[in-house]
């Protein structure tokens, strides 16, 4: 325990310490950017010992709080999401330097580093906390540094809102675990966790953990439909800040869901058929609404929630299969979802800093007015491209690695079942095709009007490369990819101890060996075909002089950027076609009037159809019933104090008709 302690205080020093630096915002982040670095690097340490041995020790204290005390522990599974926390975090912090530099807004940026710091912090005590309330104090300051890491630019009206819907979904899924406690609690008769994982809940009960976690944790982890929060956040967040997010702050719902599921010793029939169906819809509808999207960190966003749909997929089989007496099918799945938790940490950071770097190069993230991206950013448009292949899944990436493992899984369990269940597998497999479909369409769209073309404004045509300390971290995260995909049965070895803890068994390495071999040495060959085909068109070309022309513009004597395919027209035949009309962008196109009109106009409301259709006429509706009830805020001293009196006489009253009644 002494790392993650040096780590932990490291991190939070090192916050603290960044405040002392306000009146320069040079030195407050490099104060803390170092200690970052520096703490997320003894983390490491700590996490990829206690991944390899299954045991990190424990350290129990004191603590003057009711119904608590100073318990954390690490096992295998805090273990594999540290790894995540700390790996993403050195990274994240080394970028945020170069990127928070940059920016003629941060008038200071103390209270910035001080927020990321805790925030990677509080997320490593969340996955080591075993006591209930020290888990929910971990989780409250995750949650409230998150939520200053989101507003940074308050000022700007969309951050402002995204942070108070953050904040609002936070809340209802901290209420959501406050109740799941204290069930919990009430069971086992104490909050420790060794003494719930002790309990033995009736079945009735037990339902209603796992449906009190799924809200709870599932909000966190964006998991539709409570996955709205996700879109606004990320979008407005820092870009390094959304690296974070998205590679581990939403994982941490992934880990409390996980974990749940190891304290309840015997789960409802249905929960892991629950898990998948719940996958299986986020992944559909976060692809669709990816496909669509004009600002290119909320097409990620929604890239997120389809990821996290596929690994809630893959859990979700691998508890069923289990259950059902298919230990190969499990392993298969839950190798899997295991993997691909790794991959999306890593696949997600790069494209989030990517994202950045573009927006850091031209000052925008909206693809309308970006293009010919590539030709001004190499660098960047470089790594973009390489993160876009491994997060659509295609070789000789390591996204291509983990969800191929999720389709073996798929169709064994369409071969190993019979009637309903087969048939049910099969068409989930055609599904999870289709997603991996609207995946390619969604980063080619991504990257192709970004990054080709001509720029459709000034701002893209005076982009600009991005500095060193911004590309580092980047290729670091690529190279990473690229290695997965070379080597993923040295990396599935490390969750060896992961799979023990969930499913009882280590037969993950040995239902997945044979897949993997081949995987690895099929994505060798493609990087030498690749690397091959480069250096013999490089040798072609070298020497010949080029002539530079037009491209034929179909009679256009003047062709110019407008001419090129939007983001918009890109995905139309999808997102106003072919997708349920409840998920389709709202188009306002007012028919012109006059025999001359003068102008036309036309506006995509691109917002995210659950809010629009569902959560904002929800709210809107309670709002103003809730809104009659204003003549009671007099605004004087003595009408409040009285409704503090009746309150109280109103309470003592039914405690004592409850225990008069229980006698």
């Amino acid at each position: 325990m002494t790392l993650l302690v040096i780590a932990i205080g490291t991190l939070v020093g090192g916050g603290l310490l960044s405040l002392l630096g306000w009146r320069s915002a040079r030195l407050s982040s490099a104060i803390g950017a170092v200690t970052a670095v520096v703490g997320c690097v003894f983390g490491e340490v700590y996490a990829l010992r206690t991944l390899q041995t299954g045991d990190g020790g424990s350290l129990s204290l004191r603590w003057e709080v009711p119904y608590g005390h100073l318990r954390i522990e690490a096992d295998a599974l805090s273990a594999f999401f540290l790894t995540a926390i700390f790996g993403l975090g050195a990274v994240a912090a080394l970028y945020g330097a170069g990127y928070l530099a940059t920016s003629s807004r941060r008038r200071t940026l103390g209270p910035a580093w001080l927020a990321f710091n805790v925030l990677l912090a509080s997320m490593a005590l969340v996955v080591v906390s075993r006591q209930a309330v020290l888990f929910l104090v971990a989780w409250e300051v995750m949650s409230l540094s998150a939520f200053v890491c989101i507003t940074l630019d308050r000022e700007d009206a969309e951050v402002a809102r995204a942070g108070w819907v953050y904040l609002i979904a936070s809340h209802v899924a901290a209420a959501a675990l406050v109740a799941f406690f204290l069930v919990f609690g009430q069971q086992a008769h104490g909050f420790d966790f060794d003494a719930l994982g002790a309990a033995s809940p009736t079945p009735g009960v037990a339902a209603l953990l796992v449906v009190l976690a799924l809200v709870g944790f599932g909000i966190k982890a964006g998991l539709v439909p409570l996955h709205v929060w996700l879109p606004e956040a990320h979008a407005a967040s820092p870009s390094h800040v959304s690296a974070i997010m998205s590679g581990v702050l939403i994982k941490m719902g992934l880990y409390g869901i996980l974990r749940t599921l190891l304290l309840l010793r015997t789960l409802p029939v249905w929960t892991g058929p629950l898990l998948a169906g719940i996958g299986l819809a986020g992944a559909v509808v976060g692809i669709t609404l990816a496909s669509y999207q004009r600002d290119m960190k909320r097409a990620l966003a929604y890239s997120s929630v389809e990821n996290m749909g596929l690994i809630t997929l893959g859990f979700g089989v691998a508890f069923w299969a289990w259950s059902a007496g298919h230990p190969q099918i499990a392993a298969l799945a839950m190798a899997g979802a295991l993997l691909h938790a790794w991959n999306h940490t890593l696949m997600k950071g790069l494209m989030f800093l990517a994202a950045g770097s573009v927006l850091h190069g031209t000052g925008t993230r909206d693809l309308e007015h970006l293009g010919g991206v590539m030709q001004r950013m190499p660098r960047t448009g470089s790594l973009m491209l390489v993160g876009a292949l491994a997060i659509a899944g295609l070789p000789p990436m390591n996204g291509f690695v983990s969800e191929w493992l999720l389709y073996l899984a798929l169709m064994h369990t369409g071969i190993a079942s019979a009637g309903g269940t087969a048939v049910l597998a099969l068409i989930v497999v055609g599904v999870v095709s289709l997603v991996g479909a609207l995946a390619g369409l969604a980063f080619v769209r991504l990257v192709g009007v970004a990054l080709l073309g001509q720029p459709r404004s000034a701002e893209a045509s005076r982009a600009h490369e991005s500095p060193a300390l911004m590309l580092l971290p980047m290729a670091v995260l690529a190279l990473t990819c690229a290695a997965i995909g070379l080597f993923p049965r040295s990396v599935l070895g490390a969750f060896s101890g992961v799979a023990d803890e969930l499913l009882g068994s280590r037969a993950v390495l040995a239902a997945a060996d044979v897949p993997l071999g081949t995987l690895g040495a099929l994505n060798a060959v493609i990087w030498v075909v690749v690397a091959g085909g480069g250096v013999a068109a490089a040798l072609v070309v070298r020497g010949k002089r080029s002539t530079a022309d037009t491209t034929w513009g179909c009679g256009y004597a003047r062709p110019t950027a407008r001419m090129q395919y939007t983001a918009r027209a890109f995905s139309e035949l999808l997102s106003e076609r072919l997708v349920p009309r409840s998920l389709r962008p709202r188009l306002s196109v007012p028919r012109p009037t006059g025999l001359f009109p003068a102008s036309e106009s036309f506006a995509a409301d691109c917002r995210d159809p659950v809010t629009r259709g569902f959560y904002e006429p929800l709210l809107q509706r309670w709002g103003d019933r809730f809104s009659r009830l204003r003549w009671m805020q007099q605004g004087m001293l003595h009408v409040y104090l009285t409704y503090v009196l009746v309150a109280l006489l109103v309470g003592l009253g039914w405690s004592s008709v409850a225990s008069w009644v229980t006698r």
